[in-house]
């Protein structure tokens, strides 16, 4: 097969919601009908023996939450599509903005009962901001929830989306008794199916079939005859190029946990999706065409199989193909790596992959060469923009809670901060350690994580700081730069990288610090030009 089919065959999107929407539910429902798994799994372990095929960690199989971005990948209908599963909690959003720089398309999921809710509209807006392709699924239609076009109104207003339905439920709740495909055409009808196995359904290919009346009743029939008058002379007609464009998002309605309108959206997925995307790096745009490889690392995640204490580097193929054993330029290091065993993922599960084209992710074992961001060519110096860490919101003082396992300790603390889970920061004054995080849990998962991955304990201390400024002076050898140096000593820190970071403890004595020393520049972000 030609390498432009390859790209072609390609669908890589990530799904994004509130926490509790139903997103590892419908990425494990859409594996069962992509016949990548027999049986799906609830998120929920104590409803269902099987958890989630998404959530691999330990944590996130005791919490009931993903705290972690997996990537699962399958064959469906002739096209490979990769799955970015993200946390929902927004404690862990800072993953999820990063993830989505690896995705072409998304798909948003929303409970019915709760409508549209705060972390996805933080999530949405990085989506606009970027014009990523969106499809939005409105899930759990088997509970009581908002009317469709009250839902639908929710996703315009609240998201700032322009949308159409692709699918239109048949009643909702208890009344809920199937779907309308108006993508395809067809009715499917509901019949309170399994809620593990993927079973057959009753279809309709017409309106006036009278076996249908028989099926749902008059008053259902006449309602959801109204319900496509009204849907079709308020919202636009679906048009693809708008689509692509992220100008106009095709909504579904669906049930994942009863395997219930996912398929319809799967299919039209499959169809409408964007193939892999060019990608801006910062010296010029990038078309995943070009013969010469290029990716970068959006991820790194330590442990993944803790009897190996391995870790993993992310890359999301760009452009060319990434050949196993060829020599890559490292372009950060400035040197030439190799790698005999890349890896395809199925969650936890791995493959050895020969061969990987644009829009796959692949892993790499990562002995320490790799942070996020890192780009992988085979000479061109590139860099890809717009993975950069965010000025957390809390911080703590980390200390040692047994001795014995200090070295332990470090080998830990230095690892999980190289995920991104959290950043470290060491003051120049004393040089304890300090974790900054975007959400509270987050010092649970680190605290979980360190004694289960590296049988070291810890324990933490309250520091009382407002924000994490990267310093970014305008000479070095200016007076005022070394007079900030030596009157802010006591609130100044090294991050992982050696940045120079200002930990300001208040609003008020940031912007005195700003106003004192204006020629030293304070950012929010590590990123700055």
């Amino acid at each position: 097969m030609s390498f432009s089919a390859e790209i072609k065959k390609r669908r890589t999107f990530g799904i994004i919601s509130h926490p509790d929407a139903g997103k590892t539910t419908l990425t494990e429902k859409l594996l069962l009908f992509g016949g990548a798994i027999q049986e799906a799994g609830a998120v929920k372990s104590n409803k269902i023996k099987k958890g989630a095929t998404s959530d691999f960690m330990e944590i996130e199989r005791q919490r009931g939450i993903s705290v972690a971005t997996s990537v699962l990948a399958f064959r469906y209908r002739d096209k490979k599509i990769n799955i970015l599963d993200t946390p929902g909690h927004k404690d862990f959003a800072e993953d999820t903005f990063r993830t989505l720089t690896a995705v072409d398309s998304v798909i948003v999921v929303i409970d019915v009962a709760k409508g549209v809710e705060e972390q996805t509209e933080k999530l949405v807006s990085v989506c606009r901001m970027r014009n990523i392709p969106m499809i939005v699924f409105i899930n759990k239609l088997d509970r009581e929830g908002k009317d469709a076009f009250d839902l639908l109104d929710e996703v315009e207003q609240k998201l700032g989306l322009r949308v159409t339905p692709l699918s239109f439920p048949i009643g909702m709740g208890y009344d809920f008794q199937g779907i309308y495909n108006i993508y395809e055409g067809n009715i499917q009808l509901f019949r309170g199916a399994s809620k593990k196995k993927r079973e057959e359904r009753s279809e309709f290919r017409s309106l006036e079939d009278s076996e249908l009346e028989k099926q749902i009743g008059g008053k259902a029939l006449q309602d959801l005859r109204d319900n496509l008058e009204l849907s079709g002379g308020v919202y636009p007609e679906f048009d693809r190029d708008a689509y692509l464009k992220g100008e106009l998002q095709p909504v579904f309605f669906g049930s994942a946990l009863n395997n219930f309108g996912v398929q319809e959206l799967l299919d039209c997925f499959v169809d409408i999706a964007p193939d892999p995307r060019p990608k801006q790096a910062e010296e010029r745009l990038v078309l995943p065409t070009e013969e010469q490889m290029s990716g970068f690392v959006f991820k790194i995640h330590a442990n993944m199989d803790p009897k190996h204490r391995d870790r993993l580097a992310f890359v999301k193929i760009v452009s060319g193909t990434f050949q196993r054993n060829t020599p890559y330029l490292h372009v950060r290091l400035g040197k030439n790596l190799k790698f005999s065993s890349p890896n395809a993922f199925f969650a936890e599960k791995k493959e050895i992959v020969d061969t990987s084209f644009p829009g796959d992710i692949v892993g790499l074992h990562d002995t320490g060469n790799f942070k996020i961001g890192d780009t992988l060519t085979q000479g061109e110096i590139l860099h890809y923009k717009g993975i950069p860490s965010f000025s957390p919101e809390h911080f703590r003082y980390i200390n040692n809670a047994d001795p014995m396992k200090a070295k332990q300790l470090a080998k830990g603390i230095d690892q999980l901060m190289d995920e991104g889970v959290a950043q470290l920061f060491t003051l120049e004054l004393n040089g304890r350690k300090v974790i900054g995080t975007v959400g509270a849990l987050q010092y649970e998962v680190i605290q979980y994580r360190l004694e289960h991955e590296y049988g070291a304990k810890c324990t933490y201390e309250n520091f009382p700081v407002h924000k994490a400024c990267w310093v970014d002076p305008d000479d070095p050898e200016n007076p005022e730069y070394k007079e900030f140096i030596r009157v802010k000593q006591k609130y100044l820190a090294r991050d992982k990288q050696g940045q120079l970071v200002f930990l300001a403890d208040s609003a008020f004595s940031l912007q005195m610090t700003r106003d004192k020393y204006p020629s030293v520049k304070l950012h929010f972000t590590s990123e700055f030009a």
